[in-house]
Order: structure tokens, then C-alpha cells, then sequence
């Protein structure tokens, strides 16, 4: 198990964004609530939503779907990022704005209470100590439990830490994304603040099955994002293919002819990098949420580790993770591509 604050939860979490938009045609509604049923069923016990998914739909589907099994699970949301009403993603982090995203928030849920409350990006307009100022407040009146933030550098997590305990940091960590090995680890080890990786799939990237990234449907997002582009994507594929031999000779303790797949083996990695961390995967395949639950069975060793981090790393990767317009959003340390 893990804390967040004075939560426990377990090492793999459900990241529930794509199950309303992101990567192509989000399955349909009774598939989902299905999905999400089977993910309490298997022992999930967190559940990761935002205001910005589906532009509240997210957060809907949650209350429909498990709201009766709402004692179940850890319960965690985001606020300060949304679609405005031109259709648009909007960063908006004033105090009035963050109360009234959570009300929202709240009301879409059906619930009295949220778990976790991130800041999902930073407003650089707005001092962290405003935002977080607010988000305390919050908690002092019973409306959220602990205090996360996303997607921030190590220096705005101490000075946000200053006014109020942070209990998570999410950042995006990945064989393929090691920016928080700059300086994000060492200030969550520093301070108490669990962290929490996403897309520690690499956007599916490093699950070995993304041949061909122009089969993406029109919508989905990583159809913006430089490494799964023509100029970089062939190149990252043949570092990923390389993951298979590792995988083949990493297996379970007493089960050497028990195979490790390369979801598991790139989420157990980032188990073994951070220890008091938490995985979030995200996934519309019920395989897939089997597979992703077990990755925490794995336990690598070593050599193991030490071989992945060979094959894949800041320096082998090719391509940005985000295009120019979006990176300007990110207050993280990030290495030169």
C-alpha cells in the first residue's frame, strides 16, 4: 500500500481519462461503467478524474458508474484546467476559480467529499501560494482531503509546500520521460510527498503494440506529440523492440518461466525507481486493466533496472514529449531534446 496523506492506496492506480476522449473514440458508456466496476472488482482502489475530461463527462460517468461503490476507492480530481466556453482548454488558478471548480466538481460526482484535489497546471499569473492558499481553505471546510499538484517543478512544490502540506505530486514519468529524475524525486523524497506517475506507458508507446502512429484516428492527441511523429516514432520503435528480449528473462521470484509483458515490465520499472510511488495507466481494454493490476506482482531486480535504463533514457529517446504550444503550459524541469 501507499499514503497520500493520511490515505492509503495501492501502487497501481486507474488513470480514467481516455475512457471520455484523448486517444481516438472513447468506448461507449455501459462499456465504460463496466470497465470501471471491473477495475473495484480487481482491488483498484484509486481512481483518477479531472474537470478537463470530456469537459465534466468524466467526472459524470464516475458518479453513474461507481458512485454507489463510492466508499470503495480513493476518489482523486483536478481543477484549474478546463474546456472554456469557446471550445478551448483554459488555465485559470485565482482562488475564486478553484473554489468554484471544485463545487462544480463536486456536484458532477455526486459526492460530498473529494480524496484528492490537484492543481492540474499551474497559472503562472497567479502565485502557487494563492492557488494553494485556496485549496486549503477547501480542505479546512471539509470539501476536499488532501492537496495534489501536476505537472509543477521541484522549486513550486516546496514553495506550495510552505503553505499548506502537499500529499502528491503528479508528473509524467516513463522510461521514455525522466524529467522528474532532474530534481521532482528528490524533493517528494525530501519533503513526504508521494508521487504519482502518468503515462507511465509512454502513451502506450512502450506497451510494444504502436507499429504505426498514422493509424491514430483525427483526434487523438498524440498526433501532436513530436516523438510519435514519422521524423521520430521509427527510431523510438526500435528502442522499445528492444525491451522484449529484457522481458522475456525478467520473471517472478520462484517462476523463471513466468513472462513479464512489456506493460508490466515498464510499470514495474517505475516501481523500482521510486518506491513510495504510485502507477497510473490508463485503459478502455479490460486485458489490459488485468494486466496493468498485476505489473505490481513484478518485482525487478537490479540488472533488470539497470538494462532498461541502457535501452531507454533522455539521451536515446528522440523528439519532445509535447509540441512548442503545449510545453509553454508545463512548470517542470526538463532535459534539452
Amino acid at each position: 500500500m501507499r499514503r497520500i496523506g493520511l490515505l492509503d492506496t495501492a501502487p497501481v492506480a486507474l488513470g480514467c481519462m481516455n475512457l471520455s476522449h484523448a486517444y481516438g473514440q472513447p468506448p461507449t458508456e455501459q462499456q465504460a461503467i463496466q470497465l470501471l466496476n471491473q477495475a473495484l472488482d480487481l482491488g483498484y482502489n484509486m481512481l483518477d478524474t479531472a474537470m478537463l475530461y470530456g469537459a465534466g463527462a468524466n467526472e459524470e460517468l464516475l458518479a453513474k458508474a461507481v458512485g454507489h461503490r463510492r466508499s470503495e476507492f480513493l476518489l482523486a480530481s483536478k481543477g484549474g484546467m478546463f474546456i472554456g466556453e469557446n471550445g478551448k482548454k483554459q488555465i485559470d488558478g485565482r482562488p475564486a476559480s478553484l473554489r468554484q471548480h471544485c463545487e462544480q466538481s463536486l456536484s458532477r460526482l455526486k459526492t460530498d467529499v473529494i480524496d484528492l484535489y490537484y492543481l492540474h497546471r499551474w497559472d503562472k499569473s497567479v502565485p502557487i501560494e494563492d492557488s494553494v492558499g485556496e485549496l486549503s481553505r477547501l480542505v479546512e471546510e471539509g470539501k476536499i482531503r488532501e492537496i495534489g499538484l501536476s505537472e509543477v517543478s521541484a522549486d513550486t512544490l516546496r514553495k506550495a509546500d510552505k503553505v499548506y502540506p502537499i500529499a502528491a505530486v503528479q508528473s509524467e514519468y516513463s522510461l521514455w520521460s525522466r524529467n522528474p529524475e532532474i530534481a521532482m524525486l528528490e524533493a517528494c523524497n525530501d519533503i513526504g510527498v508521494t508521487f504519482v506517475a502518468f503515462s507511465p506507458l509512454g502513451r502506450g508507446a512502450l506497451t510494444g503494440c504502436i507499429r504505426d502512429p498514422d493509424l491514430f484516428e483525427g483526434n487523438d492527441i498524440r498526433r501532436a506529440m513530436p516523438r510519435f511523429s514519422s521524423e521520430y516514432y521509427p527510431d523510438n520503435l526500435k528502442l522499445i523492440d528492444q525491451l522484449f528480449e529484457v522481458a522475456e528473462k525478467a520473471s517472478l521470484p520462484g517462476e523463471p518461466l513466468r513472462q513479464i509483458s512489456l506493460a508490466q515490465l515498464s510499470l514495474a520499472w517505475v516501481l523500482a525507481k521510486q518506491p513510495d510511488s504510485i502507477v497510473l495507466p490508463g485503459t478502455t481494454n479490460s486485458a489490459h486493466l488485468v494486466e496493468n493490476w498485476h505489473a505490481a506482482d513484478f518485482e525487478l531486480s537490479a540488472e533488470v533496472v539497470e538494462q532498461l535504463d541502457k535501452i531507454i533514457n533522455h539521451q536515446t529517446v528522440k523528439g519532445p514529449r509535447y509540441n512548442s504550444v503545449v510545453q509553454l503550459e508545463i512548470d517542470t524541469e526538463e532535459f534539452e531534446s
